[in-house]
């Protein structure tokens, strides 16, 4: 069973600090270089494991409550709802293979527009959803025609 801990004892990240960091990378990318954000996470995904061991929870299930406390907050991925919107209303302006570096490029001229909503981990399930999607694409579309991308 690989370290549980944030930090392996020569100072690599550990099992749940690597799992949240290749996560972070697909959903979250602005938050990779976050070290104390994933040391905390990481910490507290091994001691939410070790508590769950604790209460007789077998290996899946700690490690299914573990995963959970690691992805906190994290399942509702603005920056992928950017890149689909990238993909789905200005794929002519934004080729596929470049809209992930576009859409990093982006997020942060995006804040106004994020910072409106409540983007909990359901955030995709609520009625909130399309009237962000909405706004969020007209932002972009804004951006796009002032030559920013």
């Amino acid at each position: 069973m690989p370290d549980k801990q944030h930090h392996t004892p020569t100072g690599e990240l550990s099992y749940y600090g690597l799992s949240l960091l290749s996560y972070l990378k697909d959903s979250h990318p602005e938050l990779i270089a976050e070290s104390e954000f994933i040391a905390e996470r990481a910490d507290s995904a091994a001691q939410a494991y070790s508590e769950a061991i604790r209460s007789g929870c077998n290996h899946i299930e700690a490690e299914e409550i573990a995963r959970e406390e690691l992805c906190r907050g994290l399942h509702f991925s603005p920056y992928n709802t950017l890149v689909n919107i990238l993909w789905r209303e200005f794929e002519a302006e934004i080729p596929e293979d470049t809209a992930r570096q576009a859409a990093l490029r982006l997020l942060p001229l995006c804040r106004g527009v994020l910072e409106k909503y409540d983007l909990t981990d359901d955030f995709a399930d609520t009625p909130d959803y399309e009237l962000f999607y909405t706004e969020l694409t007209g932002t972009v579309q804004i951006l796009l025609e002032d030559g920013i991308q």
